[in-house]
């Protein structure tokens, strides 16, 4: 890498483009990475939205080939914000040409294509990373250090949901909703991160699916004929005609995981009422711990270890830099909240920081890590569509 700067080239804009492009634009002001990064190169298919993508964001140069970006000898770091089905190309395009890889989660549409990665980056000299960025909520960060130092004891039970409301019988067939694009639903969108954040609070993994419920309720979808908000849909143009929806609005799972504690998950773009309630709670013999992203900057902790007088939930504002709170140091003043874009400075920091030869804040995934969360998928699918028990030790 040249000096103390690293060129990105970013491939694919929208949602996440955006998300990731802000937290280049604003990690070396708050942070102090060992390298700096330089916004290279953008990449995308729509000349006239990338070349406006481009000038607002602040990226020197844009293509509409994603090959010449990632074969450009200036850059170091590819970032791919693309849909599910092409981050294998991606991926090991750039791996091959030498460079440095972050990829947007899930890892991929389907577990041969994770594998195909994963496996490419083992042989790699280029480091991989995977956008899990709710392991940068300072609240997440606080509690898997909370773990590692035993303050929960042995976990016995984990329950995790994702609930959101977004995609109703009005919101268009986008992306989202194909499979042969996203590989699953609510599925891969949103309990993949559930799944990511248990493991990384716990440092346990997934031994068995025991039962598994997969459900497509709005089947048919306007189909989408001008782009508009990635979501929502907002603004969008769509036409009478309607199309299949191929994948699930609703996943709930029960799971076993290593140790033994049993886990529940839940995920749904159909949670009336719910507009990003990303909600977790760990318990175990000498503590627990719950959490919504609804209230990032919070997080409620239990200790079974006090006296019995004193036991009680303990909301913890985790925005303290003095008390060594992850990332507070390097924001604002205690109870100066944070949001949603935090989340990616902070990875973008940390991200930064590996490359410079430094220990990131807390562990960051790499392509061997977010595969495990991809066998999980696969075991959910398998499990809902055979009606039965799937060990992880089966899937390779």
């Amino acid at each position: 890498m040249p000096g103390k700067t690293c060129n990105v080239a970013l491939l694919g804009t929208k949602f996440m483009g955006r998300a990731h492009s802000n937290a280049y634009l604003k990690v070396a002001k708050f942070f102090e990475p060992p390298v700096a990064p330089v916004m290279h190169t953008v990449a995308a298919r729509n000349e006239a939205e990338l070349r406006q993508f481009a000038a607002r964001w602040g990226w020197k140069h844009c293509t509409t080939s994603w090959k010449e970006a990632v074969a450009n000898p200036e850059v170091d770091l590819v970032d791919i914000v693309t849909p599910n089905n092409v981050h294998a190309e991606h991926a090991i395009g750039a791996l091959e040409a030498g460079k440095h890889v972050a990829c947007e989660k899930p890892l991929a549409d389907t577990l041969a294509h994770a594998r195909q990665m994963a496996e490419a980056a083992a042989k790699a000299r280029g480091k991989t990373f995977v956008w899990y960025n709710y392991r940068r909520c300072p609240a997440i960060a606080f509690a898997h250090q909370l773990c590692r130092e035993g303050r929960l004891g042995r976990i016995y039970q984990v329950r995790g949901c994702y609930l959101q409301d977004w995609a109703g019988p009005e919101t268009p067939l986008m992306w989202r909703f194909q499979g042969e694009v996203a590989g699953s639903g609510a599925l891969g969108d949103l309990c993949a991160h559930t799944i990511d954040t248990v493991r990384f609070i716990t440092g346990d993994e997934v031994s068995e699916v025991i039962g598994a419920a997969m459900e497509t309720v709005i089947r048919q979808r306007k189909i989408l004929e001008t782009s508009g908000g990635e979501i929502s849909g907002r603004g969008a143009a769509t036409s009478t005609r309607t199309g299949p929806s191929t994948v699930d609005d609703i996943v709930l799972f029960v799971a076993r995981m290593g140790s033994g504690a049993l886990a529940t998950f839940e995920a749904t773009r159909l949670a009336t009422g719910y507009k990003n309630s990303n909600r977790l709670e760990i318990h175990g013999d000498k503590g627990a711990i719950r959490f919504n992203f609804e209230r990032m900057n919070e997080l409620d902790l239990y200790d079974a270890t006090l006296p019995e007088k004193l036991q009680g939930w303990s909301t913890i504002n985790v925005t303290n830099g003095n008390a060594q709170h992850p990332y507070a140091g390097a924001w604002w003043p205690v109870a100066h909240v944070l949001g949603y874009e935090h989340s990616f400075i902070n990875q973008t920091a940390d991200i930064l920081t590996v490359l410079g030869g430094k220990e990131p804040v807390v562990p960051l995934p790499d392509f061997a890590d977010a595969y495990k969360v991809q066998r999980v998928l696969h075991a959910v699918t398998e499990s809902s569509r055979n009606r039965t028990p799937v060990k992880l030790s089966d899937i390779k």
